[in-house]
């Protein structure tokens, strides 16, 4: 379904600062393509034939995350924001893990003709959006321009395993066998929406936004858009994200990282422990005043930052 009208029905009902307002309203389209018989959720800006993006998410995130970052590449841009499996309104799929996922990343490309033109599409991604971003670029990153990993944790392993032992697992953990709890107002279900890890957002509006579309209609009142199977994961145990850090430097491929000053997840030792792990190649902006979710933060900051990585690499043979 594309639009030019996009203010939604929450945006509507609300007093938004004009630069969001503005950029809701960006032509884009709201669409679902069937990868092997699962809908996978996402939206769409730009014009098709410029080079490509392709965005993704946090966990239990959705691709609405970018709707307000977006736009602001949507003139020099073709750009794809999706819903990760079992996430937003993307459907899930059984053994969707680790590899799974970032083939699902390739396909996705694939299916909205990502690959067809003479410009390598390049990924952003945010958190967990950012691992699978990375084995997507270890699988196929020769069809892939490079990838902005924006605030994925990257600890030492002291630090880790402290992190580990003091919030009782990886970012966003929870019970797969668990079916969603169901709460009899939008008003309740919205007071249990929490951000992982734990902080206050800058731009409370922001927050608000993405809670509504955490959240939607059902029989007996209002539940999560999330499927609880998104929980059964490998990919979040701890010799994994004790890897992550070497792979990241390890990657042949162009790579840049944008992360929030005030992180918890990645701050400024991260970034001297990639260095010293061989990383000294690889560009790493902090968003100033901002923590993990730093869209929700310093969404402009964001803008600018991202704007910059990818001017560098279009004017780069690199």
């Amino acid at each position: 379904m594309a639009s030019t009208d996009i203010v939604d029905q929450w945006a509507a009902s609300q007093d938004l600062p004009a630069w969001f307002v503005a950029a809701l309203d960006v032509p884009r389209e709201d669409s679902f393509v069937e990868i092997d018989g699962v809908k996978v959720h996402y939206l769409r800006w730009g014009k098709r034939g410029n080079p490509p993006l392709l965005l993704t998410h946090g966990f239990l995130a959705h691709a609405r995350c970018f709707a307000f970052i977006a736009p602001f590449l949507a003139e020099e841009y073709d750009i794809v924001a999706y819903d990760l499996a079992g996430m937003g309104e993307s459907e899930m799929v059984a053994g969707c893990d680790g590899d799974e996922r970032a083939q699902g990343m390739v396909a996705v490309a694939e299916a909205l003709d990502l690959f067809s033109g003479p410009v390598k599409p390049k990924i952003i991604a945010h958190s967990f959006g950012s691992g699978v971003g990375l084995t997507a670029m270890e699988l196929a990153g020769e069809r892939f321009g490079g990838l902005i990993i924006c605030d994925l944790m990257i600890l030492r392993p002291e630090r880790l395993f402290a992190h580990f032992k003091g919030s009782k697992g990886p970012p966003g953990s929870g019970k797969a066998d668990k079916p969603n709890n169901i709460y009899p107002d939008y008003e309740t279900a919205r007071r249990r929406f929490v951000l992982s890890p734990p902080q206050e957002v800058q731009q409370p509006f922001l927050m608000e936004y993405m809670a509504y579309h955490s959240l939607q209609q059902v029989d007996g009142g209002w539940s999560w858009k999330f499927d609880p199977r998104v929980f059964r994961r490998s990919v979040n145990d701890q010799a994994k994200w004790l890897e992550a850090p070497q792979r990241i430097v390890d990657l042949p491929h162009r790579l840049a990282i944008v992360y929030g000053a005030n992180s918890k997840l990645f701050d400024g030792d991260s970034a001297s422990y990639l260095r010293e792990l061989g990383g000294s190649h690889l560009p790493m902006i902090a968003v100033p005043d901002a923590e993990h979710h730093l869209m929700l933060d310093q969404p402009l900051a964001l803008v600018s930052a991202l704007r910059s990585v990818l001017a560098l690499w279009d004017t780069s043979t690199s």
